[in-house]
């Protein structure tokens, strides 16, 4: 056998050994390759796997800014008449605005979430309710608020956000961090409770919060213009009473004027009227927190547990004061999606929200009727939740 006849054999021979040394070891180890490249959805996975918007933009309201990179700091805020106006909420990324009806008498509470800017003043500050840091924990806020119901309390002492208590209720207990104003005019007590900016952002980094937000944000799109835009249209929310909210679409700012109890809406801070981009109505079911419901034998917590026992049958008993809204929080819920209408660019829209109950960490997702998630006008969003059968109107413009 000559070299030639030597070479032929000896790759013919490599081939056979490659061939078969595929079939033994090397389809396998090609095939778990495969399956490990194969990531998993968003929707699948139940968080998204990096920023939904690009460049040096909020990621909650979509704007460009010098902080878009910071950490939200959500605050309590009240619809008390006597606190009104309320500070700060025309330089909030988003608001939202839930029920929290206590012994039959129907009540909303804000809660403004700061991220491009924190103002001057923010307040009158109101106590807190476990719906609320539920929702805040979604989007990687720094909690704040003054006192709270007890299983609101309950939540701040378990350590389940980063928070500043302004009343040294729960949780990092900060009085120091906020101030009380002179009462004046129709002011109550309640009505004092104030925060500074600048000082939360220092008493944050002094308590030594993460600074830098992780929450990949909601999508966004591009305005439409004017001539796409319609000549003008109505929203009404049907609180009752003074919280009743309706917003008139205006079609050369391509948002929504915001009228609250009958009056227009402004900023204490800088007399700016309430004028969001964006409006989400979101519908969850609600109840009272009772002391004769087994809530165990619902597959959820119970909300007494870790309770002095007066907070659920003494001399303090709670039991019915405050609700619990099927937000999908991981604690007491047993619903963790629901119906959503949206209004952007003067139209409405239908769709659905969802809020995972496997972790508080969870974001509150809105999706349209094809399943894809909402893309916002950049601006503020301003979310009203509303219970079922609540009078939510819409009136094109003509």
């Amino acid at each position: 056998m000559d070299k030639r006849q030597k070479v032929v054999v000896a790759v013919f021979a490599l081939l056979i050994a490659a061939v078969a040394a595929y079939f033994t070891f090397g389809r396998d180890l090609f095939r778990r390759n495969r399956v490990d490249r194969i990531s998993v959805t968003n929707e699948q996975s139940g968080s998204p796997s990096g920023p939904l918007n690009e460049g040096n933009v909020s990621p909650i309201s979509g704007l460009a800014c010098e902080n878009w990179n910071r950490r939200p700091f959500a605050f309590m805020q009240p619809v008390d008449k006597q606190a009104r106006p309320v500070a700060g909420f025309s330089q909030a990324d988003m608001v939202f605005e839930m029920p929290n009806p206590a012994e039959g008498i129907f009540v909303t509470r804000l809660m403004g979430v700061y991220l491009c800017d924190i103002p001057t003043e923010i307040g009158a500050l109101r106590s807190a309710r476990h719906d609320y840091i539920n929702v805040a924990k979604g989007l990687d806020a720094v909690f704040v608020g003054w006192g709270g119901s007890a299983f609101a309390i309950k939540k701040l002492d378990d350590g389940v956000i980063d928070n500043i208590d302004c009343n040294g209720e729960g949780g990092k207990k900060a009085p120091q961090c906020c101030f009380r104003k002179e009462r004046t005019g129709p002011m109550r007590v309640e009505d004092t409770g104030f925060a500074k900016g600048e000082e939360i952002l220092a008493c944050s980094k002094e308590f030594g919060y993460r600074s830098t937000t992780t929450f990949s944000g909601y999508p966004h799109q591009a305005e439409a213009s004017e001539s796409e835009r319609p000549q003008g249209g109505r929203l009404r929310v049907g609180y009752p009473g003074i919280m009743e909210a309706e917003y008139d679409y205006d079609r050369a700012s391509n948002s929504y004027l915001r009228t609250w109890g009958g009056e227009p809406d402004v900023d204490r801070n800088n007399g700016q009227r309430i004028a969001p981009k964006n409006i989400v109505v979101v519908v969850a079911e609600n109840e009272q927190i009772l002391a004769d419901v087994d809530y165990t034998a619902r597959g959820v917590q119970d909300p007494w547990a870790g309770l002095p026992a007066g907070e659920k049958t003494g001399p303090t008993n709670i039991s019915g004061r405050y609700n619990n809204l099927q937000l999908g929080d991981p604690w007491f819920d047993t619903k963790d999606s629901g119906s959503a209408k949206f209004y952007m660019n003067g139209k409405e829209l239908s769709g659905t929200w969802k809020k995972s109950r496997a972790s508080a960490d969870s974001k509150l997702t809105f999706y349209d009727q094809s399943g894809q998630e909402v893309k916002f006008v950049p601006g503020q969003i301003w979310v009203e939740v509303v219970i079922p059968q609540q009078e939510v109107e819409w009136h094109p413009a003509v």
